[in-house]
């Protein structure tokens, strides 16, 4: 399970920084990096509250 979430991590926050730099949403951009940061396991995950 826990590298699932670090997968899931991964693709949000390179997601992320992908929106911030091609599409220029810099709000979008933070939200996603945001949510990657709340699953990863390595971090705050939302689904070990």
């Amino acid at each position: 399970m826990a590298t699932l979430l670090w997968i899931i991590a991964v693709v949000l926050v390179i997601s992320g920084i992908y929106v911030i730099l091609a599409r220029r949403d810099l709000l979008w951009g933070i939200v996603l990096i945001v949510l990657g940061f709340l699953v990863g396991p390595g971090g705050v995950s939302i689904f070990n509250v």
